[in-house]
């Protein structure tokens, strides 16, 4: 039974409300009105410029040393007493500063009995970052697994569940397989919960002092409790707390939203916060168009004219009905299906048709494979493998590409990432980039951004960017870059943007008899793997995006005496944090290391930017290397993130919007 810790946390995030507290603790959110907005914007905006830094707590860090000797002094049974005594202090006085001293003197003295590893000062400085509801930024390599158990173990021992947040199964299944045996010896009880679950086994998961779940696992069970207690809103919740509903409460997953730390904190929160969760059920056969209607619609899509019937923004992907195209429509569609004589339903269904036929491509936005469409995360490169895309357009995909239809279904309930994440009373995270949008983290999440410093001084030699004229002359780089660094001994990371870029560059490297593994959509199972021998002499790998993330890779002996890892960007992606991660790979822990891009002026990037044409950008490429190409590039990177960035942001407007709607019923998510 949870007490009077919530009133001991650090500042909630954005909703004004306090918690909803009883039997499943959550913050009541409410509606902000323009001028709160336009502040929260402003004073995320001031904080996105200068971002805090962990300096200003070494003073724990010299309280958590004053007591390391006295703490190694003790044996097995005094320090389990010890940590009986702190949990003891943690329930009585909250997450207030002594007790959480002593806590992370604890969890360190138990980490280095258990595990053999003895949290570095900056992992401290990390771990109280985000005990204060920070979000802190380390460094690849700096062991950020290890940090997120001072604050997850503290919170634990005051009483409080806490969910560690993760992108993919095998990290929570690693991690909590490796912290496990630190949060045993402390007396806590720790879960996993992955896909291939069932019912009974998250429930049971959810039920440990700490569990280790994905953001998508985590969100789509928080909706099926909301399912189960019938759509409940804000109402139903208090009453609940008042009341309790046994019936009810046998058939809900988790314990409530109390404490939250998310890893890869940047790839949760901003990067998929632009599309909504959305459980779905069956909508019946009447609801289900006949398969003929979409092989009609792509067809009248085919027929429709660019710049004349209709307008594609690929930028911002949208696609646009001109008038001259719905007349044409309209023309078209005598002797057609029912379907087509509601103007409303036939456009939109032609604008999906477009959409699938113009803006979603093979290899790069989606995979088949076993006669299904799988849709690729534009992110992380990794497959989706059960989500669809709605309205219809999953089946356009399908019809455009011959397989079997899949059933529509219905939406039972949904919700964003944002409206979701800022319903905990307690949310912080961990990432290796997290400044570019502290902006956003803070106006949205309430989520303050602290810088820690690298354990080891940093030895990563950036080289710049190359801007070579088309793709084959950047592929020719590429693959000459590759051959010089395998000759000399040093292992190669080379990223691409898409599961086609990277099977293009395989079949270079074969070509030029180089050795190497690829590691994208197709071969994600064995990505730890891969990753993980990423640091070998000579060994070339080639990776979509951020496929392995959350892996170090870390160098064989010898390795560094030859300069380290060397990583190698083919493209700009649409955020410069990701450009960030790919670097980031290198020179982890104090290691030697190198990086540069070597991109073309007709990559999907520039080549969508009104900025960055490429025939206008020719005479200045060259000579290879052109700084002009290089300004109107990152121009036209930043133009992409104000792009995504206000998707994120009428995506948390429209969410808002039906939950004020739908608040009574609670229908809207």
């Amino acid at each position: 039974m949870l007490t009077g810790w919530h009133t001991l946390l650090a500042p909630p995030p954005v909703p004004r409300p306090g918690p909803v507290l009883g039997t499943y603790p959550e913050r009541a959110l409410s509606r902000l009105g323009p001028l709160e907005r336009l502040w929260d914007r402003s004073l995320g905006t001031l904080r996105g410029l200068a971002p805090a830094h962990t300096r200003r707590w070494q003073g724990i860090v010299r309280a958590v040393h004053r007591q390391a000797p006295a703490l190694a002094a003790l044996d097995g049974p005094a320090l389990a007493a010890a940590v009986a005594d702190a949990r003891v202090a943690l329930r009585r006085q909250g997450l207030s500063r002594a007790p959480c001293i002593r806590a992370f003197a604890l969890v360190r003295e138990q980490a280095h009995r258990v595990l053999g590893l003895t949290p570095y000062d900056e992992q401290l400085l990390g771990g109280w970052a985000m005990l204060r509801g920070r979000l802190a930024e380390m460094q690849t390599g700096e062991g950020k697994t290890l940090t997120a158990t001072l604050p997850a173990a503290t919170a634990a021992l005051a009483g409080i569940p806490v969910h560690v947040i993760t992108v993919n199964d095998y990290l929570v299944r690693r991690d909590a397989g490796q912290m496990g045996p630190l949060y045993r010896a402390l007396g806590l009880s720790v879960g996993a919960v992955t896909a291939d679950m069932d019912h009974a086994a998250r429930r049971a998961a959810y039920a440990c002092d700490i569990v280790y779940c994905t953001n998508k696992q985590l969100v789509f069970d928080y909706l099926r409790d909301r399912l189960a207690r019938g759509g409940a809103g804000a109402l139903r919740l208090r009453l609940d707390g008042l009341f309790g509903s046994a019936a009810v409460g046998g058939r809900l997953l988790l314990r409530g939203l109390c404490f939250a730390i998310v890893d890869e904190a940047d790839s949760v929160l901003i990067d998929e916060a632009r599309t909504p969760l959305v459980i779905s059920g069956g909508a019946g056969a009447d609801a289900d168009p006949d398969p003929a209607v979409y092989r009609q619609a792509l067809a009248a899509a085919a027929a429709l004219r660019e710049g004349t019937d209709f307008r594609l923004r690929r930028a911002e992907r949208e696609v646009e009905l001109t008038d001259t195209g719905r007349a044409a429509l309209e023309e078209s569609m005598d002797g057609l299906g029912r379907v087509w004589h509601n103007a409303r339903q036939r456009e939109e269904l032609v604008r999906q048709a477009l959409y699938a036929a113009h803006l979603l491509k093979r290899d790069t936005h989606y995979l088949v494979a076993d006669d299904k469409v799988q849709i690729v995360d534009a992110y992380t490169g990794r497959l989706m493998r059960d989500r669809t895309w709605e309205r219809g357009l999953h089946q356009l995909v399908e019809t455009k590409e011959g397989c079997t239809l899949t059933p529509r279904n219905a939406t039972l309930a949904r919700i964003s990432y944002q409206r979701f994440f800022r319903r905990y009373l307690h949310l912080a995270g961990m990432t290796g980039t997290a400044r570019e949008v502290a902006a956003e983290l803070w106006a949205v999440y309430r989520l303050g951004v602290a810088l820690v410093p690298t354990h080891k001084p940093l030895r990563r030699h950036l080289l710049g960017e190359r801007v070579h004229r088309d793709a084959g002359a950047k592929w020719r780089a590429v693959v000459a870059r590759v051959q010089r660094m395998h000759a000399a001994g040093r292992p190669v990371l080379v990223g691409t943007v898409s599961v086609e870029a990277s099977e293009q560059l395989s079949a270079r490297l074969t070509a030029a008899a180089i050795p190497h593994q690829v590691l994208n959509a197709r071969q994600d199972a064995d990505e730890a793997a891969v990753i993980a021998a990423a640091g070998a002499p000579g060994q070339v790998t080639v990776a979509t995006n951020m496929a392995g993330r959350g892996t170090d890779i870390r160098l064989a002996p010898g390795v560094a005496a030859h300069g380290g890892l060397h990583v190698i960007a083919t493209a700009r992606h649409e955020a410069r944090r990701i450009d960030r991660q790919l670097f980031g790979r290198c020179a982890r822990q104090g290691d030697p290391g190198s990086a540069e891009a070597l991109t073309a002026l007709d990559d999907p990037l520039p080549a969508q930017s009104r900025w960055c044409r490429p025939a206008a950008l020719l005479p200045c490429a060259a000579q290879g290397c052109a700084p002009l190409a290089v300004w109107l590039e990152r121009r036209a990177q930043r133009a992409a993130e104000g792009r995504h960035a206000r998707v994120r942001r009428r995506l948390l407007q429209l969410d808002e919007q039906v939950g004020r709607l739908l608040a009574f019923t609670g229908r809207g998510e």
